[in-house]
């Protein structure tokens, strides 16, 4: 009787180990490592978030979004989502109603049908119309190198030379272009136990991509960096680092290559997280060439921003687990090259923006 109570005690004790079996996504423990440091709420100076989305601004209530940049030291917000024609013309008309001093948008342009007869010239021709409007720059999606294609059914490359008088236009017009282009290597990469996006391919399948859909990660970015060397008298923004964050010393040399291009922050503070040491000394090099910006407008999520920036904080943990399950440490940057990251690039690089709004 007692070898049968004894069996059962040890099999309800591995019962109750087994059934506590978990996944690596549901794993994500609280550290009990105690070490100074506290979450930063607000910027340490007034920021210009260049890369911002609010894609109703044509007819929003802008009130709540101000109420939450003020919590967060946000001077002004970059709506990279402004669209072209009509639309544009309505999310200026709103911003300047309500808030003249603390938004600006830049168009968009839509590169369906490249190859038709006088495609390109209608396309700088509505440009210019944006401009006039009030569009302080171009944002460029990612979908073109991945997804437009032209009349003859061939895919629309970065570098298309159909496409050179845009941007030599955004250089006579003195106005930045902010590109994203590709998206991280990883998702081009086999989807193994080797890859570090495992676990947000794992939850987000439609990122991952075969090796040449619809070309090989190194092409597209390629494709960029001689579309950037093309037009040297053009100012660009390369969106999330050009995926170099991950690479800081490649990152440097393009810099190095390419005097017209600067880099934006966003959604790759993950990346400058992990190496705070290695991230610092690039800001302190190149602290004229880096923008802030975000991405998502999620304003919960900047004080991972601000605390990487600002901070000399150990160990604190990053907000998506799917982006990085490791541990954030700050980067403690001068307040000098805070402000230029912060303000003062943005406002050399993008026209017409409120100066009175940040400090000298």
């Amino acid at each position: 009787m007692k070898y049968l109570v004894a069996s059962l005690l040890l099999f309800l004790c591995y019962s109750e180990i087994f059934a506590q079996d978990l996944t690596f996504e549901e794993y994500n423990p609280t550290s009990t490592l105690v070490v100074p440091g506290q979450v930063i709420k607000n910027a340490r100076f007034p920021f210009i978030d260049v890369h911002g989305h609010q894609y109703r601004m044509a007819t929003q209530d802008l009130t709540p979004v101000v109420t939450a940049m003020d919590t967060l030291n946000m001077g002004i917000m970059v709506n990279l989502s402004g669209r072209s024609g009509e639309d544009l013309k309505k999310s200026v008309a709103n911003i300047q109603q309500n808030y003249p001093n603390r938004f600006v948008v830049f168009a968009n342009i839509d590169f369906e049908n490249v190859g038709t007869q006088g495609w390109t010239e209608r396309a700088v021709k509505q440009l210019e119309e944006d401009v006039n409007s009030g569009a302080k720059g171009l944002k460029i999606y990612k979908s073109l190198g991945l997804r437009y294609k032209d009349t003859e059914g061939n895919r629309v490359a970065v570098n298309d030379t159909r496409l050179d008088p845009i941007w030599a236009k955004c250089g006579e017009l003195q106005i930045p272009v902010l590109i994203h282009t590709a998206d991280p290597k990883p998702f081009w990469d086999e989807f193994d136990g080797d890859n570090e996006r495992w676990l947000e391919l794992k939850l987000r399948p439609r990122r991952k991509r075969g090796a040449d859909n619809p070309a090989p990660w190194e092409q597209l970015i390629a494709e960029q960096h001689d579309m950037f060397k093309k037009h040297p008298n053009t100012t660009f923004i390369n969106a999330h680092m050009g995926w170099f964050a991950n690479d800081l010393g490649t990152l440097g040399r393009l810099l190095d290559e390419i005097p017209n291009m600067n880099v934006g922050i966003g959604a790759i503070i993950a990346e400058l997280g992990r190496q705070p040491r290695n991230a610092k000394a690039f800001f302190m090099k190149y602290q004229d060439r880096i923008l802030f910006g975000k991405d998502s407008w999620k304003p919960e999520e900047f004080p991972t921003y601000f605390r990487v920036l600002e901070s000399d904080d150990e160990y604190f943990p990053y907000h998506k687990k799917y982006h990085a399950f490791w541990a954030m440490y700050g980067m403690d940057l001068p307040d000098e090259v805070l402000k230029k990251v912060y303000y003062k690039n943005a406002l050399r690089i993008v026209p017409g923006l409120d100066k009175s709004l940040f400090p000298n």
